[in-house]
């Protein structure tokens, strides 16, 4: 009897020393003031744990987005475009702000979520394309260029091309409805000295930025310096997950 009565005793005692430590590690959890950040180094060990002793679980690489669940000391809980959840030393990861969204202290850790959980922010776009349109900019940013501004009018185009893709159930520059995306913003009355458009079908909104980054073409237009003004529309489709449209224009 005296026996089990020790075994219970030396269980119950690993067990507050095992909550002990979970209580201690968790004191250096801190949320972060956006879930989307940019790896900045050429290549970037993602590992179990906050430390550079814990095994490596994959890698991910210069410009390549991740999402950004919490941080713990020096390092990033994140999660990679292909599903992979582990943790990044901050030091290589650029965080990516909501236009005129939140505000944060020196080390990067909310102050002031100031998160809109509305259809629609201040800009007028949905989260989605809010989240959309601030990683195309930090692709723009990145190369050096300046970053663009949403053009309200450009906007309604955006999404009158997104909307007729998933109701017509097509996928092409060229409209059933409206014509060339030249033609299109011609009819609703958009004036501009350079125009382009990019077009997309993905489940996430960094896939979808991610493959145009990996085409030439719809990356020279994200990368151009002829353009200044956007419209951007995410759809739901349910062919795609989200249809995405984004028109550029230069003034």
């Amino acid at each position: 009897m005296k026996i089990k009565k020790t075994i219970i005793s030396l269980i119950l005692l690993i067990m507050i020393i095992s909550i002990s430590n979970i209580s201690t590690a968790m004191t250096h959890y801190q949320t972060v003031a956006t879930p989307t950040g940019i790896v900045t180094a050429s290549a970037l060990n993602v590992r179990q744990g906050p430390g550079t002793n814990y095994k490596i679980v994959t890698m991910v690489y210069k410009n390549e987005y991740i999402r950004i669940f919490a941080q713990i000391g020096d390092w990033y809980v994140i999660q990679t475009d292909k599903d992979y959840i582990g943790m990044v030393s901050k030091s290589y990861v650029r965080l990516i702000y909501p236009t005129g969204g939140t505000s944060t202290n020196q080390s990067g850790v909310s102050t002031n979520t100031g998160t809109n959980t509305s259809e629609t922010n201040s800009n007028g776009l949905t989260q989605d394309e809010q989240e959309t349109f601030d990683l195309i900019n930090a692709q723009r940013t990145s190369a050096g260029l300046a970053a663009l501004k949403v053009d309200s009018e450009l906007q309604k185009v955006a999404r009158a091309k997104a909307q007729d893709m998933v109701d017509k159930n097509y996928f092409s520059h060229t409209s059933p409805t409206y014509g060339s995306p030249f033609d299109m913003m011609k009819s609703f009355g958009i004036k501009y000295k350079a125009a382009g458009e990019n077009i997309a079908g993905n489940s996430s909104n960094s896939g979808a930025v991610k493959a145009w980054m990996n085409s030439e073409g719809h990356k020279a237009n994200i990368l151009s310096n002829n353009y200044n003004y956007t419209g951007l529309a995410v759809v739901s489709s349910p062919k795609y997950g989200k249809i995405y449209v984004q028109m550029f224009i230069g003034k």
